[in-house]
């Protein structure tokens, strides 16, 4: 028996886990999702996650079809199930079954999906080591157009992003926004230490509002950082003492090359590490029992 998916309601084993051609989800990427990490048994940060899932449902006129308690609950169940102690959870909500058209008011009812499972997104290596960032062609998504802080199942920009660096030989790529300024990586966002400044670039340049993002502002701050959300430019990602990632999945990951520039002594800096360190404490005192 493989792993059990919740889907509409009901825990069905994966390979039974189906939903229809007709789905908008499937159709035209009509839908949003969250990711989510457990810990020990305790889900990090369950209500923020949760918050942002009907914030990015409001914004695309999508109504889930239920309270965000029953969706904690469900997280949970799904979790519970599966006999996870440390995993990672997609919560994916689509607009549902309909026609070939665009009309959204043809969709019956939005499909609701929570799967938990293990995930790995950068061998271990690359947290000692760090990885290599490139700035690619594509432009960050203008807010204006489709809010980055919308986390749509449309997620074609952040995948063009992912095959530009992976085919000029790195791990990640930087997208800059439509102004030049540089707003997060193809999966997510990026931070710079430049002496005792802990610097992000702002939601409003076009960067997600990231859960591990806000945990890494809190810790910087604990740790005597002075932290900063502030318009980046790549001249000031090259002459950084240290750079890293944030994201649910990556957790923190030290970014050592961009663009071909050795970032800082060229290895996983000090103040990252300890940032690190406080972030795997801060996962378990804030995680909520399964």
């Amino acid at each position: 028996m493989g792993l059990l998916i919740y889907i509409d309601g009901k825990f069905v084993d994966e390979k039974q886990a189906k939903i229809s051609v007709f789905d908008h989800g499937l159709l035209y990427g009509d839908g949003i999702f969250e990711g989510l990490r457990t810990y020990s048994g305790k889900v990090f940060r369950l209500g923020q996650h949760i918050q942002r899932l009907y914030k990015s449902a409001k914004a695309i006129f999508l109504e889930i079809p239920i309270s965000k308690d029953k969706m904690a609950e469900v997280i949970k169940a799904t979790v519970r199930k599966n006999k996870l102690k440390d995993s990672y959870i997609r919560v994916v909500v689509t607009r549902g079954k309909g026609d070939l058209g665009l009309d959204p008011r043809k969709c019956s009812n939005p499909t609701v999906i929570v799967i938990a499972s293990k995930i790995e997104l950068y061998p271990e290596e690359y947290y000692r080591n760090g990885l290599s960032v490139v700035t690619i062609a594509t432009r960050r998504n203008l807010i204006e157009s489709l809010n980055p802080a919308v986390k749509s199942l449309n997620y074609l920009n952040n995948i063009l992003g992912k095959i530009e660096a992976t085919n000029a030989g790195a791990m990640e790529g930087l997208f800059l926004n439509n102004e030049g300024y540089v707003t997060e990586c193809s999966g997510e966002n990026i931070f710079i230490i430049s002496g005792n400044f802990l610097c992000t670039p702002p939601i409003s340049a076009g960067a997600l509002d990231g859960i591990t993002r806000d945990a890494v502002i809190q810790i910087g701050k604990t740790v005597g950082l002075d932290v900063s959300e502030k318009l980046l430019t790549r001249y000031d990602l090259y002459n950084a003492d240290e750079c890293f990632l944030t994201g649910t999945a990556a957790e923190i990951v030290p970014v050592t090359l961009i663009d071909g520039r050795t970032i800082g002594n060229g290895k996983s800096g000090i103040l990252t590490c300890k940032i690190r360190k406080e972030f795997h404490n801060l996962v378990l005192k804030e995680g909520t029992p399964i």
